[in-house]
């Protein structure tokens, strides 16, 4: 048998309080968010002909996981970049993530979505940014940035609060428009990866 130590048990009680600064952090963000905003986001997935998203980083992976519950939804949705992904064209939506707002490829791929008439929503920690000036609607999530070192906004490292919250959020949604929708769980399980 195991035995448990000093060290182990410090650690533990460390690990706990950092997951409770964590999920703070969070609940703080949540009270800054307009709902109001996100309720459009939501309506805009619901009419969109074709679901395209394009995040970087981290930001990628949350982003990820908003595309498949989208898919799961039985939506047309593709994530920028994956070979499979078809054109964009009038009348789809592009969501880009990008906490500064300035990630180049980001950027490209929203002007390219409003050059074809294509609507783009953002979702940013800044709402003065390349991004935000051509998006048709901005989410603002103000979190910290990567840059804030002095930890104005998080005491945690990096972007890892805009990049939580994105994944909160995004299955907030989700869950609202599975709920209107009130499909069974067990008919979006069918649309579940079965290859795995």
């Amino acid at each position: 048998m195991e035995v448990i130590t000093t060290t182990d048990k410090q650690l533990a009680k460390e690990v706990r309080n950092h997951l409770e600064m964590i999920l703070m952090e969070n609940t703080w963000l949540l009270k800054q968010i307009n709902f109001e905003e996100v309720a459009v986001f939501a309506n805009t997935i619901k009419t969109a002909n074709h679901i395209f998203i394009i995040a970087a980083g981290r930001s990628g992976f949350a982003m990820r996981s908003a595309a498949m519950r989208l898919m799961h939804l039985g939506l047309n949705v593709h994530f920028v970049g994956e070979t499979t992904t078809p054109a964009i064209k009038e009348g789809d939506l592009l969501i880009a993530a990008s906490g500064s707002g300035t990630t180049s490829s980001i950027v490209k791929a929203a002007e390219k979505a409003k050059s074809v008439g294509a609507q783009v929503l953002a979702l940013s920690t800044q709402s003065h940014s390349l991004l935000a000036n051509i998006a048709d609607q901005l989410i603002l999530i103000p979190a910290a940035e990567k840059e804030d070192h002095e930890g104005s906004r998080s005491r945690q490292y990096a972007g890892s609060l805009f990049e939580q919250f994105l994944l909160l959020l995004t299955d907030a949604v989700f869950q609202t428009l599975w709920k209107m929708d009130d499909t069974a769980n067990t008919e979006l399980w069918k649309r579940h990866a079965n290859l795995e």
